[in-house]
């Protein structure tokens, strides 16, 4: 009899102890908000009230709360986590900062945020107001904020919470080159992300947590050498390039989740659009046994959760006026997406660098750079609205103005070209230009020839000659690596604000027309 107790009881152990090896956790995770607490366009962009009720809209806040209640509900045990930028986009952001953001995030139920580059892009300060405003914690581990006092005590470079009888230890990580992406200040000291990762994973190893998780605003081919270089990650949750993976949709980057070895990466598009489900198993020792999911399209199939939107409506009161104005029409829609006007010469990118050289042609000004990323969304046809041009231009970047020699524009044109594989912001999009560059070449080596505009035609560039260049102060400034621009000559940094800019020229003439031209040629 005894035996018999002794062997049920090591039964009902063994099988506590099988129960207890294969925990299973789901995902859910946005990145790349910004702002987008209204229904987006397929643009990207608003969508009107009539659009919205006829089905033709996604995302925006009322949906995401609906969504998210469901997806709570079937998944048992989850976390809510964000990837970073939830900042900077539409007028929401330009009116109230990060307000309604932690607003709509505590509505939510987060649990975790990274920072984005787009949260440093009013400073410190602001950032600060939002981690105070937020009831999760907000993570960046590879940053040295010790000399900054707005964010040194706020923000934790790891968290470990309790999900479901475990603990789960949270890593966030921004871009290494985020002082050249936004306004962090002299304060912020920016480092290696494998590095800083590692150390992280070290101490929360030590700490006796076997799941970790990295919320990673640092982009795809980051988060995919991120998860080569370093150990002990099960999971990063990315963010930065708006990168859509799936296993069922034409067009998408990648499967969902993409596995580098044990580490599963996601990453859901952006703006709202999809909201991220993935269901990992870990076994009893924190190794991840399986990592299933698909990113939840935010159609007009899910409902807008009513008190939500009513807020949404709320907050938009005091925006309306200015967003409503009609400045201008389109002849066609106005392509601005970012996998486009970040690897090619695109319609938006030549619309807003003719505006920035024709308001300023009369200065002796000659050329226009303007940075792709810079381009936050597409117009589609019809009247053109004061508030679609401010989510193409939310930055409120100013015009800025500068003399700088041939082999200047040059190098700029190099750095332009120099990180396209990765999708980033610094592609050029230009005026009074005609580039020529190889995609095949090495970054640094991509310019195989450039024209300037001369009268009715196009002259070689001299490396020697004096050039006056119109571009955004944010470039002018160094950002997206244009640090060659920052001891240029004759500077103003501090013209018309560039939405306006192109709201004006938009509005001088008659429907705009769209187009290419031949002025960013790939051989």
């Amino acid at each position: 009899m005894t035996l018999r107790i002794l062997s049920a009881a090591a039964t009902v152990a063994l099988l506590a102890g099988a129960a207890q090896a294969d925990y299973s956790l789901t995902i859910l995770h946005t990145n790349d908000f910004h702002a987008r607490f209204e229904p987006i366009s397929k643009y990207d962009s608003g969508c009107s009230q009539e659009d919205n009720a006829a089905g033709m809209c996604f995302g925006g806040s009322a949906r995401l709360v609906s969504a998210l209640e469901e997806a709570k509900a079937r998944a048992g045990t989850y976390i809510l986590v964000d990837g970073g930028d939830q900042f900077q986009g539409t007028l929401f952001y330009t009116y109230y900062k990060g307000k309604v953001a932690a607003e709509m995030m505590n509505r939510m139920g987060y649990d975790a945020m990274t920072v984005g580059n787009h949260e440093f892009d009013d400073g410190p300060e602001v950032l600060r107001g939002f981690v105070d405003a937020v009831d999760f914690p907000i993570l960046m581990s590879n940053a040295d904020i010790s000399g900054e006092p707005f964010l040194r005590d706020a923000i934790r470079k790891s968290v470990v919470i309790e999900r479901g009888g475990e603990r789960l230890g949270l890593i966030g990580l921004t871009p290494q080159d985020t002082d050249e992406l936004a306004s962090p200040g002299p304060n912020v000291v920016f480092t290696d992300p494998a590095g800083a990762v590692q150390a992280e994973v070290d101490k929360l190893t030590a700490e006796g947590v076997t799941k970790i998780i990295v919320l990673s605003h640092s982009g795809y081919a980051m988060d995919k050498r991120l998860a080569a270089q370093t150990t002990g990650v099960d999971v990063i949750v990315g963010g930065h390039t708006n990168t859509y993976l799936s296993n069922v949709a034409d067009g998408a980057e990648g499967p969902y989740p993409t596995m580098v070895g044990d580490t599963a990466i996601v990453q859901a598009y952006a703006y709202g659009k999809f909201l991220g489900e993935l269901t990992v198993t870990f076994d009893g020792g924190g190794k991840v046994i399986a990592a299933t999911g698909e990113p939840l399209i935010m159609d007009a199939a899910v409902a807008e959760d009513a008190p939500t939107k009513a807020r949404i409506a709320e907050l938009a009161v005091p925006l309306e006026e200015i967003r409503q104005k009609v400045v201008a029409e389109a002849a066609a829609p106005i392509e601005g997406s970012r996998e486009i006007c970040r690897t090619q010469e695109c319609p938006m990118g030549n619309l807003v660098a003719d505006a920035m050289l024709d308001r300023v042609r009369a200065q002796g000004i000659q050329i226009a750079i303007q940075n792709g990323g810079g381009l936050r969304a597409s117009i589609d046809a019809g009247p053109v609205t004061m508030g679609e041009v401010l989510t193409v231009l939310p930055f409120q970047n100013t015009l800025s103005t500068f003399q700088v020699s041939g082999q200047t524009v040059l190098d700029a044109l190099e750095n332009g070209f120099g990180q396209v594989e990765e999708g980033a912001g610094r592609f050029p999009q230009v005026a009074g230009l005609k580039v020529v560059w190889n995609p095949a070449a090495g970054p640094g080596a991509r310019v195989v020839g450039v024209q300037v505009a001369e009268g009715d035609g196009f002259v070689p560039l001299d490396p020697a000659a004096t050039y006056g260049v119109v571009s955004n102060n944010y470039v002018r400034n160094g950002g997206d690596g244009y640090k060659m621009f920052v001891e240029a000559e004759n500077v103003y940094d501090f013209g018309p604000d560039l939405a306006d800019v192109m709201a004006a020229y938009l509005a001088a003439g008659e429907s705009y027309k769209p187009f290419t031209g031949g002025r960013i040629t790939a051989r």
